[in-house]
């Protein structure tokens, strides 16, 4: 940390509790990074270093910062005088429709301004088109920061050799525990395991919520058959399936991770790439599920002062409109590929098993001699050597989540990229790491 970062945040830790507006961006006293400016796939901080930047705000990038196109439409409809009346617009229409035009199992739409507000709302509306309460989520899982998705499995103090099930506990103080209450616990790709939580629980299930490619573990994906079985299993019981697709959605491919798998989820969630940066979220899925939604007597409330808000989906008609008829994403995936090609060669010169797991535009990396199936694969890879390295390449200006479980996220600005210098970076880096 630079001289200008440390006193920014010495000044930050009297007015914010960490020094940070929320708690993933303290990264501790000697490495927190505070960001100057941003354009294209360069973030600068405010000591002035430059780093290639594959964190992408946790994947919300998919053109680049500052694409000209986007803060273009947001502009003009910032020109027009209206960015929030508390009615109805036709941009509502606009992008609705190409959302539909992206994702055919999306009958009808509600906007949000969150990931979280978006997997709320598909929840609640899960809950009262099945009349039922239970929901189960997938190990490993990232939904939103509300109470009742935020219990996870324990696998930092989970010994893999023990035999025993990890715990499941809160993350963090002030959830209350009858929150766990209504939630079950599932491993990915664990038929078994799918089959005793409907023999048991079928019956109570309002639905399944998962990322098809689990966002905060690596990417780590569902096989084809697993999520077919999941999703024949929620329809004999009566349970909705509901996929987030807060990270993979109009990143992973056009159309989502559902257009690669194949199948559809009777609810899905957006947020993320869908507005390049711009704070813009989505939920929809079958209409008979979402003309729950409603003012009429027993109907799904849902609302926002800033849904739909004209700044939001300005940029998102923007951003869909560029992924629909460009080569954007094609651009991404291409650059993804490349990294992975360099990253497995120069590890291996170094002696260093790595897999890979996701598609190209949000890859997880672990090292290890096989691709992790379930989070708890996960805590077997090498997640020390993993961070050590993150270090290294961060202070070479390459811009990393240390944790392997955040995935690689690539975006159309990357096409910029010097592949050579990148390629040793990481030769320096990962010498650097196996050294200390």
């Amino acid at each position: 940390m630079g001289p200008e970062q440390h006193r920014l945040l010495q000044a930050a830790y009297g007015l914010m509790p960490q020094g940070v507006a929320e708690n993933y961006r303290f990264w501790g006293p000697d490495r927190t990074v505070f960001v100057q400016s941003a354009k294209g796939c360069w973030l600068t901080d405010c000591d002035g270093k430059r780093y290639v930047d594959f964190r992408l705000g946790y994947g919300p990038i998919i053109l680049g910062y500052q694409d000209a196109r986007v803060d273009a439409a947001v502009i003009e409809q910032i020109q027009s005088g209206a960015t929030l009346t508390g009615f109805s617009t036709p941009l509502d229409l606009q992008v609705v429709e190409k959302i539909k035009a992206l994702c055919p199992q999306i009958d009808k739409v509600r906007f949000a301004n969150s990931g979280t507000e978006a997997v709320m709302g598909a929840i609640r509306t899960a809950r009262a088109f099945t009349g039922r309460d239970r929901v189960a989520i997938v190990e490993g899982g990232f939904h939103g920061l509300y109470d009742e998705m935020m219990w996870k499995t324990d696998l930092e103090q989970w010994d893999p050799s023990s035999g025993q099930r990890p715990p499941v506990i809160p993350f963090g103080a002030g959830i209350p525990e009858k929150s766990r209450d209504l939630m079950e616990f599932i491993r990915l790709n664990d038929a078994e395991g799918l089959q005793q939580l409907f023999e048991f629980k079928g019956e109570e299930l309002a639905c399944v919520i998962l990322e098809p490619i689990i966002g905060n573990a690596g990417s780590i994906s569902a096989t084809p058959e697993w999520l077919a079985m999941l999703k024949s299993l929620c329809h004999q019981h009566g349970a909705l399936l509901v996929l987030d697709e807060v990270k993979t959605g109009f990143r992973v491919a056009k159309g989502g991770a559902q257009s690669l798998y194949g199948l559809h989820a009777d609810l899905t969630t957006f947020a993320k790439a869908m507005g390049n940066g711009y704070p813009v979220a989505a939920f929809g899925g079958r209409a008979d599920v979402m003309d729950r939604i409603g003012s009429f007597k027993g109907g799904v409330v849902h609302g926002g002062t800033y849904s739909a808000n004209l700044i939001a989906l300005s940029a998102a008609n923007a951003t869909l409109d560029i992924l629909m008829n460009t080569p954007a994403l094609e651009v991404a995936h291409h650059v993804g590929s490349q990294l992975m090609a360099i990253l497995k060669s120069t590890l291996h010169e170094a002696g260093v098993p790595v897999q890979f797991a996701g598609p190209p535009s949000m890859f997880g990396v672990h090292l290890g001699e096989s691709v992790p199936t379930n989070y708890r694969d996960w805590r077997k890879t090498d997640n020390r050597l993993y961070e050590k390295f993150a270090w290294a390449m961060i202070d070479r200006g390459v811009m990393l989540e240390p944790d392997s479980r955040e995935p690689w996220f690539l975006c159309e600005a990357h096409q910029t990229l010097d592949l050579d210098w990148f390629a040793q970076v990481t030769r320096d880096a990962i010498a650097h790491a196996l050294k200390t």
